[in-house]
């Protein structure tokens, strides 16, 4: 997973989210529920002022060992983002990866990644694509894309830790019911030259070619911060 986090994060996720945050020098930016760090470690190589928010641990512990020998000058907390989290100042942006479909409490961790951020300031949500959370799987099986639950609300199993599916209006609705405004959704697609490179050992990976397995959501917080 290091320096740029796993394969979808490299080539999907990894561009997207930089490129929505734009020029980050001299930005405080919270990432939520970070892991082990390596976004964290990847803004602060370009000028940021990084707090990482993290409950497991194992992969706090990791951040931390890996700043002790870095000294990016990071801030890292053992906290749950369902829980109350005072990090007395608010920040420029907040990046939430990955995590909402993680976890059953969702909107409360959504409502603090949101009033974390200053007035108008930048919250930026990556999420398994919803309509295509299965998709490499699928196309393995049958050469396209098949769904039948959508509109549910469910758990996934996993290997280690079960996902939850819930419909893309449910995680819009709630940004705009906590005053925000989206400013930009992207459905990364995977370069076929990578495709192409990769499926050698990874068969059905072409498949991120033609339908987006992520989505990532810009939004701009409200102007008055909501208690």
């Amino acid at each position: 997973m290091e320096p740029e986090g796993g394969f979808s994060k490299r080539h999907l996720l990894n561009p997207v989210i930089l490129g929505m945050l734009g020029d980050v020098g001299g930005l405080r930016i919270l990432d939520a529920a970070c892991g082990h760090g390596y976004f964290s470690r990847m803004l602060a190589a370009l000028g940021a002022d990084v707090t990482g928010v993290e409950p497991a641990a194992g992969l706090l512990a990791y951040a931390m060992a890996k700043e002790r020998a870095l000294g990016q000058g990071m801030n890292y907390l053992k906290a749950d983002l369902t829980e109350p989290i005072d990090f007395c100042e608010p920040f420029d942006a907040v990046v939430c990866s990955m995590v909402l479909p993680a976890i059953p409490d969702w909107r409360t961790a959504m409502r603090t990644c949101v009033s974390s951020a200053k007035p108008g300031g930048t919250i930026i949500i990556s999420l398994n694509h919803p309509a295509f959370e299965d998709l490499w799987r699928t196309w393995r099986a049958h050469g396209e894309y098949r769904v039948r639950r959508y509109l549910e609300e469910y758990e996934i199993a996993g290997d280690y830790a079960p996902d939850f599916h819930r419909p893309l209006s449910s995680y819009i609705n709630e940004l705009a019911a906590l005053g925000c405004r989206v400013r930009e959704i992207a459905e990364p697609g995977l370069d076929p030259a990578i495709a192409a490179a990769a499926a050698i050992t990874a068969p059905g990976i072409e498949s991120y070619v033609y339908m987006p397995n992520f989505l990532v959501i810009a939004a701009e917080g409200p102007s008055v911060i909501r208690e």
